[in-house]
């Protein structure tokens, strides 16, 4: 039995899935004529409470989109230094919108209002105009941690007073809500736009969407045609999207009991010294006396997969296909 946990990207449809996705009603998407495409838009819009949403291949896309329409030349993104669209996104920020990047620090990868507030720069000719913040949930380089709407409300509330633009990468967002408790549609009131990943602990092959209001979204799909987005019959993976807001939203529950627990085996590895707090399905663990590549190469001979995180780092992300007989093929192999 190989047991990958390199990424919550890596799980197969299910057969339920698979049977949605071929019965999908498809049309060209780029003349707005896929119903599929429509229905997950406006599903997913409803649900954070925003006005329109934008179907997108992957959420690097749908967040670049949104760094470009909230940025551009002379203009700087705030954000953690560990952030997905700053450390993953091949320099996108500056490739993509031609936008500076002011990197904030803060514990387990999230930043506080009182920062953000230090990092907006002032009406000075000599340095590029704040104009957008940009936060993560969960965040990845975190070890999936969590925001709370307390935490991110204040620093909403400083954003329309000055002005800006803030923006979510939620990549793993139900991760953060089946956590929390929290609505998602108290969640779209805080931010302009929403970047929600399907691909991730969702389980959806392909996409991610893009959220904001009316005239975001239209801005966006200019866009997205630029960035080599749009897609045709494109319901096919949408209703991937559909059918795991149904049905593997409740179930992230399990990945993230099942990481606890693997959390809880590789505490008594000799060469781990720290695992992160576990919050949601990223287990991050620190190692010493190996390097990340002797340790990934002795799980590998065990039938373990897991990714490099950091100088002395490992990151282990369970998914809808890890399950009870995985975990505890896992704990054997560990022991």
């Amino acid at each position: 039995m190989n047991i990958d946990l390199r990424s919550d990207t890596v799980t197969q449809p299910t057969p339920a899935m698979l049977d949605a996705m071929w019965s999908a009603k498809v049309g060209d998407d780029v003349f707005e004529e896929d119903p599929t495409v429509a229905e997950l838009e406006n599903k997913l819009a409803g649900l954070f409470g925003m006005e329109a949403g934008l179907f997108c291949p992957s959420g690097t896309m749908t967040n670049q989109i949104a760094v470009k329409l909230h940025t551009g030349p002379q203009k700087e993104v705030i954000c953690h230094k560990y952030s997905h669209i700053y450390l993953y996104e091949a320099g996108g920020i500056m490739s993509n919108a031609f936008a500076s990047v002011k990197l904030l620090d803060g514990e387990y990868g999230k930043v506080a209002v009182e920062d953000v507030a230090d990092a907006i720069n002032a009406d000075d000719i000599h340095a590029p105009e704040t104009s957008l913040v940009a936060l993560e949930n969960t965040m990845n380089k975190g070890g999936g941690s969590v925001y709370s709407l307390e935490e991110v409300r204040p620093i909403s509330e400083l954003c329309r007073e000055s002005k800006l633009k803030l923006h979510l990468d939620g990549a793993r967002i139900f991760n953060a809500l089946v956590k929390t408790g929290e609505s998602a549609k108290a969640w779209g009131a805080m931010f302009d736009t929403i970047s929600v990943c399907l691909s991730k602990g969702l389980g959806c092959p392909v996409g991610s969407v893009l959220l904001g209001d009316n005239e975001t979204i239209k801005r966006s799909k200019r866009v997205r045609k630029a960035f080599g987005g749009g897609m045709r019959q494109a319901g096919f993976l949408a209703a991937a999207g559909i059918y795991a807001l149904d049905h593997h939203v409740e179930r992230l529950k399990e990945d993230h009991q099942r990481a606890e627990a693997l959390a809880s085996v590789l505490k008594l590895h000799p060469n781990v010294s720290e695992i992160l707090p576990v919050s949601t399905n990223i287990v991050i663990a620190q190692l010493v006396g190996v390097t990340p590549k002797e340790m990934l190469d002795q799980l590998e001979r065990k039938g373990i997969k897991a990714v490099a995180f950091g100088k002395d780092l490992i990151r282990f992300v369970t998914h809808l296909d890890f399950k009870d007989e995985h975990l505890e093929a896992f704990s054997q192999r560990i022991r």
